[in-house]
């Protein structure tokens, strides 16, 4: 019916809200919507908010029905439910029926299997919690829902702020999915900085006693920060915009100055069109988290130009490009940029992008398209951890029989300073080692010719004698053709995990000492 409002749903998890929410509901409207978790899993509700202009719950109402119970009904604005219920199967229908009223924001309710026993509906606060440290499970569908945050991911967060919206800020979860997130409690400071992330708008906030900030895996950091990075890496574009002042001076807005590191003049295109495009070479593959981008105001302010919407496009060596899309679709993500020519917008890519090259594609500009951006990442440190685009998506058949040699990656740890000094003890200890056991051999064999000489009374220069001795009863040595390993091999071409499969790599052959 009309009455259904704001509605998200995942596999796990969900958020339903009446229409309008948290404005009026409609007169004489009807909402009924089924959810579900997968089966052999129990259906775990919240609901949030409940304010239903009705004293006996006669037109107006909300009620849950399960296969075997029927939960309600609730209506009046003081919450008659309890803060939990747990269904006896893993689908209920939700049914929400209005009359007659003058007021009243409906309802708003979470839900999510029973996996998640910790889950928390959109509403909640950080200043709900008093624990230094905990974790909660957040429903898919926060992300719209009405409240303010104030803050960033770098400072934290002020504890006002709404838990589950600020971890979308912060591209701790993704709006679609939801998910676990991890809080640590700290300090307040006196102000928080407001920016725009993920499309969702912080606030400037004062001073306050606590804030709060998010435990992550780490690979958020500027890529561009790394030691040796910008002379590594390569920036090119469809085109570049020349410029000539009144005074006779040439502007370049090359690509070379679009990162957000280099003071000055930053890229733009020669032509206005969504054809055009920044490439970047990042010497090798990486593990890419998130974009933060800007337009020309951030360092030339008399000019006004800045991307509104952006595509991304990715790529590994020989292999063709790819479009970022998005998680529960097989369209092609648009992301939102800059709404100003100042102001520093930040994206996540949830799953992340791992790959060599990536492309960014405006979509849409103010005045003509310009550009300054920073990537945020990590390098690839195991190949158990990568957790990559491709695998949200579908394998297409005119991507499967273009793969090459090159789209197969096997992703190896990177030796630590440790792992080099042991290698060096290595190449120093064998050699010693080798030297000290040939010695050994060779007593050995001459104590044994020794005695067979005197045995047979044969002289020592015969050369019966050397053939028979004990070189004749050596083995050959042990040879080692082959070495195997197992790797995980990753296909960024294609769209799905690939199989465990089972490397073998030639290895020079060597001698085994015999003990």
């Amino acid at each position: 019916g009309d009455g259904c409002g704001h509605i998200v749903m995942y596999q796990d998890s969900g958020t339903l809200a009446s229409k309008n929410y948290p404005g009026t509901y409609p007169n004489y409207t009807l909402c009924e919507k089924k959810i579900q978790v997968p089966p052999g899993k129990r259906l775990i509700l919240k609901i949030g908010d409940l304010d239903i202009e009705s004293q006996k719950c006669e037109s107006s109402y909300l009620t849950i029905q399960s296969s075997s119970t029927l939960h309600g009904p609730y209506c009046g604005n003081v919450m008659p439910v309890p803060k939990e219920i747990i269904l006896d199967s893993n689908e209920a229908t939700i049914h929400f029926e209005s009359g007659s009223h003058v007021s009243g924001r409906g309802f708003l309710l979470s839900y999510a299997s029973s996996d998640h026993p910790d889950l928390i509906t959109c509403l909640e606060r950080a200043n709900h919690y008093t624990k230094a440290e905990y974790s909660r499970y957040c429903p898919a569908g926060c992300r719209d829902i009405a409240g303010d945050i104030s803050g960033n991911i770098g400072e934290g967060y002020r504890d006002t702020s709404l838990l589950c919206k600020s971890a979308i800020h912060a591209g701790v979860i993704a709006d679609e999915l939801g998910g676990q997130i991890s809080v640590t409690q700290q300090k307040g400071i006196s102000r928080y900085e407001g920016v725009v992330a993920n499309g969702v708008p912080s606030h400037d906030g004062s001073l306050s006693d606590k804030r709060f900030i998010f435990t992550s895996n780490g690979c958020n950091k500027s890529l561009s920060l790394e030691e040796g990075f910008l002379s590594k890496s390569q920036v090119t574009a469809s085109s570049y915009w020349e410029e000539t002042n009144e005074f006779g001076q040439l502007f370049q807005w090359s690509p070379d100055k679009a990162w957000l590191q280099v003071p000055g003049l930053s890229w733009a295109s020669n032509h206005s069109s969504n054809r055009e495009w920044l490439e970047i070479d990042l010497g090798e593959k990486r593990r890419i988290t998130g974009i933060k981008t800007t337009g020309s105001g951030s360092t030339m302010l008399n000019f006004n130009f800045y991307v509104k919407t952006f595509t991304m496009n990715y790529k590994n060596n020989n292999s063709k490009w790819r479009t970022y899309k998005g998680i529960l679709s097989n369209e092609e993500k648009v992301f939102q940029g800059n709404s100003n020519s100042g102001d520093i917008v930040r994206n996540n890519f949830i799953p992340p992008i791992v790959a060599r090259f990536v492309r960014i594609i405006p979509q849409t500009w103010n005045q003509r398209i310009a550009l300054k951006l920073e990537l945020m990442g990590c390098r690839i440190m195991q190949a158990n951890s990568s957790f990559t685009h491709s695998m949200w998506q579908k394998p297409s058949q005119s991507t499967e029989t273009s793969l090459g040699k090159e789209d197969r990656t096997v992703t190896e740890p990177i030796p630590s300073e440790e792992t080099n000094l042991g290698l060096k003890l290595t190449a120093i200890i064998v050699p010693v080692l080798i030297v000290l056991c040939l010695f050994l051999f060779s007593g050995i064999c001459i104590c044994a010719a020794l005695r067979k000489r005197e045995a047979k009374g044969l002289s020592y220069g015969l050369s019966s004698a050397q053939k028979s001795g004990c070189w004749k009863q050596i083995k050959q040595p042990f040879t080692r053709h082959q070495s195997t390993e197992f790797t995980i091999s990753y296909n960024n071409e294609k769209e799905t995990p690939q199989k465990l499969d089972l490397v073998t790599s030639d290895m020079a052959d060597y001698q085994q000492p015999l003990m």
